[in-house]
Order: structure tokens, then sequence, then C-alpha cells
């Protein structure tokens, strides 16, 4: 009998322990809000925020139950664009060549996750990368045997700044590194694009005119914050024709005091999308409630913990202020070193006098400029690209629609090189050289590139050649 009492026992707790876990499961899979519990290890720097989203990477069956494996299609939901506008040198298309196919026996190229693998931390480096370091050997063993400037090199090396990305190497293309290879730090010529809309708004829409505090349309039973009238009425809506009810009340809804982000959305587009893609956006784009500051892994200022992030996030509710939202808006929220270090910077120098009038526009080096820069707008403009990672990792990305408004490509490659210099955000000099400029300028000379040779005549040439150590 204590035998058989024994088993019972045993087969009862077993059942009921399973149950409870079921239970637990079920409850936490399509219940809770919290999913974290589900997951089976740390995501990347670049998925953690939409992690408890698990729908938005994972297929899901019919009976709602999720998929293990990721297709490629589950990527592209969120990364086609930036791969398009990347020009992505290793596209799936590139291996079904029948010249590059020995290559998939090496690395299954053609699929995303054969180098992305999420929940792997131990396994995972930058970029989210889940294969060794120098996996490019596994296709590219030839080049260091017969280019005499790899000699020494080790593949581990490859993706370092200024050298080579999988994906992504518009600002790294060698003639692009040559044709470039000549200029001095800090170009003659130096300025951030201004942004015209407004103007070009106006123009374009004869009927338009300014509108005055007393032009407010706000109903009469709505109580106006002190303040929110002079905002408004001196900001580009109001300079614009836009008033109170195109906002608060759009399509003939009611009245909303707080603006929904996809209002905004009506005119600003591009801006709402670009946000989406982006850091701050992303997990609204997955369906999840939006980011704060405390979901973050970057440090970030302690009082700023549980703000919502939205387009009035930066930009504030009535004045919209873009200087505010280029650098102030910023620094109310993040707190890492290189941040802090922005206020002792050169490049904070010159945005103090640009805001004080002592510069002229475009002249001055914000938060923005570098992180949300402005880029052409398709209609002869510039607009804000809200989508950080467009320029944020590998920071490489910046050349070409940041570092080069103002800097030389040799000097800005070198400032990218350079952790430490990155920490101090940028204040000094590059203390280390990357040599893909000078490789490049070499075999440009080689092979007698004839546009190269005439950049290096006229610089030869020119008296103003000489060497600029000026940031």
């Amino acid at each position: 009998m204590p035998i058989r009492f024994n088993r019972q026992f045993q087969v009862i707790a077993w059942l009921l322990l399973s149950g409870g876990l079921a239970a637990w499961w079920a409850h936490i899979f399509f219940q809770a809000e919290d999913k974290t519990a589900l997951l089976p290890g740390r995501t990347s720097s670049g998925h953690y925020q939409i992690e408890l989203q698990c729908s938005a990477c994972h297929d899901t069956k019919p009976d709602g139950m999720l998929v293990s494996a990721v297709s490629n299609s589950a990527c592209l939901k969120c990364h086609d664009q930036d791969l398009e506008e990347a020009d992505d040198s290793h596209p799936p298309i590139k291996f079904k060549k029948p010249e590059n196919r020995p290559f998939l026996a090496k690395i299954d190229a053609q699929r995303c996750v054969t180098c992305h693998t999420e929940h792997k931390p131990d396994a995972t480096g930058p970029m989210g990368v889940t294969v060794p370091a120098d996996y490019c050997t596994y296709c590219h063993q030839s080049t260091v045997e017969e280019r005499e400037t790899h000699k020494g090199l080790g593949f581990e090396t490859c993706a370092t700044s200024g050298c080579h990305n999988f994906h992504d190497n518009r600002a790294l293309y060698e003639r692009h590194l040559a044709l470039h290879s000549l200029e001095p730090p800090h170009l003659p010529d130096a300025h951030v694009p201004t942004l015209d809309s407004l103007r070009r708004y106006i123009d374009s829409h004869a009927e338009t005119k300014p509108l005055a505090p007393e032009d407010a349309d706000a109903p009469a039973g709505v109580e106006l914050p002190a303040g929110h009238l002079g905002n408004w009425s001196a900001d580009a809506h109001a300079l614009a024709g836009v008033n109170c009810s195109d906002c608060h009340q759009p399509a003939g809804t009611g009245w909303q005091d707080k603006v929904a982000m996809q209002t905004c959305a009506g005119c600003h587009a591009d801006e709402e999308a670009g946000f989406l893609r982006g850091k701050h956006g992303m997990r609204l784009a997955a369906g999840l409630p939006a980011m704060n500051p405390s979901m973050a892994r970057q440090p970030m200022r302690a009082e700023a913990a549980h703000r919502t992030l939205d387009c009035t996030s930066c930009h504030g509710a009535h004045d919209f202020d873009t200087r505010h939202a280029a650098h102030s808006a910023c620094l109310q929220c993040h707190d890492d070193p290189h941040t802090r270090a922005y206020g002792n910077s050169t490049h904070f120098a010159a945005w103090q006098l640009e805001v004080e009038g002592k510069a002229p526009a475009g002249s001055g080096v914000s938060c923005a400029t570098c992180h949300l820069p402005r880029v052409e707008d398709g209609q002869g403009g510039h607009r804000v690209e809200h989508n950080q990672n467009a320029n944020l990792t590998p920071n490489e990305k910046m050349l070409r629609p940041v570092c080069q408004q103002c800097h030389g490509l040799p000097f800005a490659i070198d400032a990218l090189f350079d952790r430490s210099l990155i920490q101090g955000n940028f204040t000094g000099l590059p203390a280390v050289h990357n040599e893909s400029t000078d490789w490049s300028r070499q075999r440009a000379i080689d092979r007698k590139d004839p546009e190269f040779l005439e950049l290096l005549r006229k610089s030869s040439a020119s008296p103003d050649n000489k060497e600029n150590t000026d940031p």
C-alpha cells in the first residue's frame, strides 16, 4: 500500500504541476502584457524593444501558435526599405547566380538568420551578428592573397569602420573613397542643408495667410492653457494657416485635447514613417505601447524614465521649436558619455553661435544634425530623417548624409574609427588612422582613373593645397 500510495501521489502531483505550468504559460502567452518569461534568451540591441511582440518576427499557425523559425519575409517587413536604400551588396539573388552558388556550401547567405540569430547573447556580436567575426574568409580568402594592401590583415578586421560592411557599403565604395581622398579635414563650404518646406508650402498655396491669436477657432467651451495661443501664433503652423481645429478636430471629429500622432502624419507622412522605423517609434509600429526611456539599454536620465515618446515629446505641443527638438529635447532623456560630452564639444560651440545669431544658418551642429540629419525630400528640398537606424549602426552610415557635409572623407573616417574620440563627442583630433582612403587613392593612380587624376592635378596646382588640421 505505501508504494501504491506514493506512486498515486507522484502522478497526482505531476498532473497538478503540469496543469499549473500549462495554465501559467497560457496566461502569459494569451493574456499577460509582460511576456518576458517566455523569452529563450536576451535579444540583441536592435530588437529588444519589440521582443515582447513575438509575432513581429515569428510566423503564427492558424491556431495562434508561434512557429519557431523566422523567415526572410518576416525580417524584410522592417528591413526591406533599409536594404533597398543601401544598394545591398549581398542580396539573396546574388547567390542564385551559377558562379556564386558554390559559396552557399560555406555559408547560406540567402537566409537572414544564418548570420542574425536572436536569443543567443553569448554568441551575438555588434549589429546582432551571430557568425564568427572572420566569416568573410568563407568566400574572400583570395583577397588577402591577391591584394598587397590587405597583406597581414585578419578577416576579423573587415568590418572595422572605414572598410567593409556586408550589406551597406555606400560610403565605402572604393571609387568614392578615392575621389574624396584628397579632401581637407574641414571643407571650405561646410554647412547643413536648410529646411525650406514651410516656404515652399506657402509659395504653392496662394490662399494661405498667416493666422493671428484672434483667428484661433477653438470651440468656446475649450479652456486654453496660458501661452498656447501666443506660442501657436508665432509657430510655423499658424504661418502656414493651420488652425486649432485642423489638429484637434481632424476630419470633423469631436474636439481632442491630445492630438494623435496619426493626425500629425496627415501632413508629415515621411517624418512619421521614419519615426516608426527608428528606435523611438519601432514599438508603435509593432503594435506595442510607446517607448519610454525606462525601457532603454542606453543610460537615460532617471527623471525621464516614464516619458512617452511621440511627436510632442520632442517638438512640444504648440510652439514646435525645432531648435529645442534638435538639442534640448535629446538631453532631457539621454545620459550616456557621448551625450554628456556634447556641451564641451566644438560642435556645440558652433551650434550656440548659430542659435545666438552670430553664425549663419546651417553652420551649427546639434544632436539632430548627426542623428536625425536633413536629407533630400524628392521635391527639390530637404526633410529631417527621423529614423536613427539610417545612420546609427554601423557608424559609417553617417559618412555621406552627415559627416561629408562638413568634413573631408579621410578625416571623417578616422574620427569614426577612434572610439575614444566618439566618447568625447569629437572634441580634438583623431588619434588613429584608417588606411582605406590611402589604398583607394593608390589604386586609382595605378589604374590611371581619369577623373581621379584630374582631381589630383587640380589639387596639386591649387595655391590652397596645404595641410589642414582644423577639425
